[in-house]
């Protein structure tokens, strides 16, 4: 079983970055997910694929998998660059395109 330690982009419903900070080790699926017949509930056997582990660093994440014995997959995060842009600039006069109504 292999776990993957990575840092969660922002959540793309809001403007804020709390819980994009800190990085995750989260165990991959052993079987895949299965509908149960008589009331469409989905279920799994896997019982690891419940835990989610945050660490504040990506060190303290691999610290952990390797004193535990897990192995591990580090994904690291892709840098964006931070758009910057202003109410006003919708009212520029050296706009690219024209602002019309």
């Amino acid at each position: 079983m292999v776990a993957r330690i990575y840092r969660p982009s922002r959540n793309a419903m809001q403007s804020g970055k709390a819980k994009s900070r800190e990085w995750l080790l989260v165990y991959e699926p052993e079987e895949p997910k299965r509908v149960e017949p008589l009331m469409g509930y989905t279920s799994s056997g896997d019982m690891r694929s419940q835990i989610k582990l945050s660490f504040e660093t990506r060190e303290q994440a691999v610290e952990y998998a390797e004193r535990n014995a897990i192995a591990y997959r580090v994904e690291e995060p892709r840098i964006t660059k931070p758009v910057k842009v202003a109410y006003a600039d919708n009212f520029r006069y050296d706009r690219r395109q024209p602002w019309t109504h």
